[in-house]
């Protein structure tokens, strides 16, 4: 036993560096890999080569960086919690369309989300794939999609917040467009990497305004990220977040993957119109235990700071549960949302299951949300039962 093990261990370490020394051989072709996304003039977030946060940005992800934090995982010597192996799903089975000023939505997973009001079947940032990396690596998910993709209905509008493989995935991205040749709305440079599967995308800069049809129309809306496909690639597309303007009813908000910034954002997203559903990342913020927050990744304390900026009238927990990228535990997002929400006395911001479909009321004005700072936030939180969660 002794000696199987040893040789675990040897096939183990040799697995590892092979990843590793791949990855640096990535690393070292730059002017192979750099791909150029986009040509344009430099703006408040263009240079003329790369984007940046105007905001300024509070983390560097290098490939040094990046290649340590994958031996610490693949070793399993980081004191990660463990996550289940598997997470039972019951799959949706949504209707053919929704009419008027109904609204249905349902979480396939991660940041995966079938709306469908108004006529229209909307994706966002659809994955169906096992796992979210290049060629196949990279993390796998716990969790089946919620909706099986013969059972989703024909989708007419599709929003891409950015490049990252859990958020861009091509594969999935051309079995809608040979199934349903749906309109693609995305952020610049991104329209490239997708058109490199064979699909047209639209890109905008922030700001920017694409027509769905007449009374609805995407407003491609700043976030706080960064980008890359390669590591070598970096920034050489852009992220966003997206406002679905709809007739009546109330607009829909998709943050995309985004950090807090000065969360100018979150104002800005607010100023197209009441949002009757906002989707906002709440998981993958945690990459040392006890941290709330990194600089690319909200988590619940900053999500609840969003939604009340946002004026929701309601809210669904995303971008958590389904691919284990960063270091706390599968519950953790969900059950500090609901801590935050009790500090902050809000209502309507929550989770739902994989696979729910739930019906959103339209647009009512939420009841005045008083301000609570995050450092009044982070001491009403400074509880045992909040430490406990990994």
């Amino acid at each position: 036993m002794a000696f199987v093990g040893r040789v675990s261990r040897w096939i183990g370490t040799a697995l590892l560096w092979t990843v590793i020394l791949s990855s640096l051989t990535l690393a070292i072709l730059p002017h192979f890999l750099d791909a150029r996304y986009y040509r344009g003039s430099a703006s408040s977030h263009f240079d003329g080569e790369h984007f940046f946060n105007p905001d300024g940005s509070d983390e560097v992800f290098t490939p040094a960086n990046g290649f340590a934090t994958i031996a610490r995982y693949a070793l399993g010597n980081d004191d990660r919690p463990a996550w289940p192996a598997r997470i039972a799903v019951t799959p949706a089975r949504p209707p053919a369309r929704v009419e008027g000023d109904r609204m249905l939505a349902t979480w396939v997973g991660h940041s995966s989300v079938l709306v469908q009001t108004a006529g229209i079947n909307i994706l966002t940032d659809p994955v169906w794939s096992k796992s979210a990396g290049p060629l196949g690596f990279g993390p796998t998910r716990v969790a089946e999609p919620g909706i099986r993709f013969e059972d989703l209905p024909k989708i007419d509008l599709v929003l891409v917040s950015h490049d990252h493989y859990d958020h861009m995935d091509l594969t999935t991205l051309k079995r809608l467009w040979d199934r349903d040749k749906p309109l693609i709305v995305t952020s610049l440079g991104n329209d490239s990497v997708i058109g490199q599967a064979g699909v047209p995308a639209t890109a905008r800069d922030w700001g920017g305004r694409v027509a769905v049809r007449p009374g609805i129309d995407v407003v491609v809306n700043r976030g706080h990220h960064w980008d890359s496909r390669w590591f070598t690639d970096r920034n050489r597309a852009l992220w966003s977040s997206f406002v679905v303007r709809l007739p009546s009813g109330g607009n829909l908000f998709f943050a995309g993957d985004t950090g807090a910034g000065d969360l100018g954002w979150a104002d800005k997203a607010a100023s197209y119109g009441p949002i009757r559903l906002a989707l906002i990342p709440i998981g993958a913020f945690r990459f040392t235990a006890g941290q709330m927050a990194s600089g690319s990744h909200i988590g619940p304390v900053d999500a609840v700071e969003v939604y009340r900026r946002l004026g929701a009238a309601r809210a669904i927990g995303v971008h958590w549960g389904t691919f284990r990228l960063s270091y706390e535990a599968w519950d953790t997002p969900p059950k500090l949302l609901a801590a935050a929400e009790r500090c902050t006395g809000q209502r309507g911001f929550g989770t739902q299951p994989i696979g729910r479909t739930v019906e959103v009321p339209a647009y009512v004005a939420p009841p005045s949300r008083p301000t609570l700072s995050r450092v009044d936030l982070l001491r009403c939180l400074d509880t045992p039962a909040v430490k406990a969660l990994r």
